[in-house]
């Protein structure tokens, strides 16, 4: 009952004060949208891309160089050369294992140029163990890895371009100059970051078509992505099995603590196997990182996105101190009304509670204001040419984030003018009368 008559007189305060009152409401307004603007990029960008099994998939490094340039304890690099990557997917230690490579080749439609989607070159647990969405069939088996099968998966996207989305599961696609069969359509599907190949682009898009590597290794399909050598290769061929190249990326799924460390004990074994033998010049040196340290590791989100996070609080901080300045005036102007209304009675708690309510209201039209903002300024990110200027919108978590921002922030900078209007002497205001 007191709530709404707080509220009823908080409309009439506004409506006498009309240009202060706006000029508060866009002050908040402008700082919770610049602060919510920069918080959701902030939120897409630094989000688990794998929530609920991140902490269970792990990125596999080994440090198989020579002794030019050797630290002790430095790190291995970023991938694994052929040899290795397919020596640790036939020993199978993990729950799943995988290793691929990006590239770019040639699909050739029934009518129209052929044009050159992004391309993934990978074993058959690729699918589940990143858990992607399939629209229609599946992925292969370890089977058609074996025997480097013609089948394929494809995006969401291409199967729109090429087949108006209709099921094409069974149907055959021209790759490079080889038909192959489509063995699944993915639905729409982007992990925000890129984390199981950030070489391509931390917030690339995922790729369009996906083959078994074996595949790709035989019909000597083009690859993308660095490359790192340390000796000439056999033949000259960086792409070769015994090639001293790393160029493929390794992910394990390991379901507990002790099996990721049993993992590693089996990563150093595995190295001093190959050291023995002569392969690996370097003493045991390994990495096992989960998703999320891996993208610490890797520095993945931008350095100024951070900066813009503390600069647009450091902007809210600002105009919610001129909040607090006009409340203040505000409530000077209006002591004559606070003195008779307590000597009619009213306590200082009363007095106190009203004021916070219009804070609160001031606030609730601050937040609808900055909200608005918020959706302009992510529509002009999206505008911009980063690799994750797509991915700039605002969900259903950062909307409820937004209106208890502005709640939370119109109620602290009521807080003094509230309790200044508490204090408000009854008997000394009637006699200014």
């Amino acid at each position: 009952m007191m709530l709404g008559y707080y509220f009823d007189l908080a409309l009439r305060a506004f409506k006498r004060s009309r240009a202060l009152s706006a000029l508060m409401v866009l002050g908040l307004g402008l700082g919770i949208g610049a602060c919510m603007t920069t918080l959701s990029v902030y939120h897409v960008l630094s989000g688990d891309p794998m929530p609920g099994k991140s902490d269970r998939l792990f990125n596999v490094q080994l440090d198989a160089r020579g002794m030019v340039g050797y630290k002790p304890g430095g790190e291995p690099n970023l991938q694994l050369s052929r040899f290795d990557a397919e020596a640790l997917l036939r020993d199978k230690r993990g729950l799943r294992q995988v290793m691929m490579s990006g590239g770019r080749v040639s699909v050739r439609p029934e009518t129209g140029k052929a044009f050159f989607p992004s391309s993934r070159y990978t074993s058959a647990d690729f699918f589940t163990m990143f858990e992607t969405p399939f629209a229609f069939g599946s992925g292969w088996d370890a089977a058609a890895d074996a025997a480097a099968g013609r089948v394929l998966v494809i995006s969401h996207e291409l199967n729109e371009r090429l087949f108006g989305g209709a099921n094409s599961v069974g149907k055959t696609l021209t790759v490079g100059s080889v038909a192959m069969q489509i063995q699944g359509v993915l639905k729409p599907w982007r992990p925000a970051p890129h984390f199981y190949d950030l070489h391509v682009g931390n917030y690339a898009k995922a790729e369009d078509i996906y083959l078994p590597f074996a595949t790709a290794a035989q019909l000597r399909f083009s690859r993308s992505g660095n490359m790192s050598c340390w000796a000439e290769a056999p033949g000259g061929d960086p792409l070769a099995l015994n090639a001293p190249c790393d160029w493929i990326q390794y992910w394990v799924e390991l379901a507990s603590p002790a099996e990721a460390a049993g993992y590693r004990d089996y990563l150093v074994q595995y190295s001093e196997a190959q050291r023995k033998a002569g392969r690996f010049m370097r003493p045991a040196n390994v990495r096992l990182r989960t998703v999320m340290e891996w993208l610490a590791h890797r520095k993945v989100l931008p350095g100024d996105i951070r900066l813009q996070v503390w600069l647009a609080f450091g902007f809210l901080l600002v105009c919610l101190t001129n909040a607090v300045g006009l409340l203040l005036a505000k409530c000077l102007r209006r002591s004559g009304e606070i003195g008779v209304r307590r000597a009619l009675g009213a306590s200082r708690r009363a007095i106190f509670s009203q004021f916070l309510v219009e804070a609160g209201v001031l606030g609730a039209a601050g937040g609808v204001l900055g909200l608005l903002l918020a959706w302009g300024g992510l529509w002009l990110v999206r505008l911009g040419p980063s690799d994750y200027a797509s991915l700039a919108r605002m969900d259903w978590e950062m909307l409820g984030l937004t209106l208890l921002l502005a709640f939370v922030a119109s109620l602290l900078a009521g807080l003094l003018p509230a309790w200044r209007a508490a204090s408000v002497t009854p008997a000394l205001q009637l006699k200014t009368q």
